[in-house]
């Protein structure tokens, strides 16, 4: 069965992403984006169930925020963040071909930068 699944890590500091705010939209022709789902990752940097899976994931565009603002702004022994922060909503864009698949998709981020790949 497909699932979508992610994790955050904080590679400023060596550690995983927790608390930190998770959307997925599905991306409708137009352009209209659909809220498919919301979290909050837990204490390893994930997400305590798939974000979608089943019957609600299907191929097609979609787009995953993670709000890091309020994380980075309260991370005990991290940056002083400017007003705003270089790196605040992260918005990844990416396409699902076959639904079948589990597509594992993190995020490694710092308050200066971030990288994503397609996991396993």
């Amino acid at each position: 069965m497909g699932r979508l699944t992610t994790h955050v890590l904080d590679t400023a500091l060596g550690r995983p992403g927790q608390g930190i705010p998770v959307s997925v939209f599905r991306l409708e022709a137009g352009g209209e984006r659909r809220l498919l789902a919301s979290t909050l990752t837990n204490a390893d940097g994930r997400c305590d169930a798939p974000l979608l899976e089943g019957e609600a994931f299907a191929a097609g565009r979609y787009e995953l925020v993670f709000d890091t603002t309020a994380y980075f702004r309260k991370a005990p022994g991290g940056a002083e963040l400017p007003d705003p922060p270089f790196v605040g909503e992260v918005v990844l864009r990416f396409g699902i071909a076959e639904a079948g698949q589990h597509y594992h998709v993190p995020l490694l981020v710092s308050p200066w930068s971030y990288s994503t790949y397609r996991g396993s």
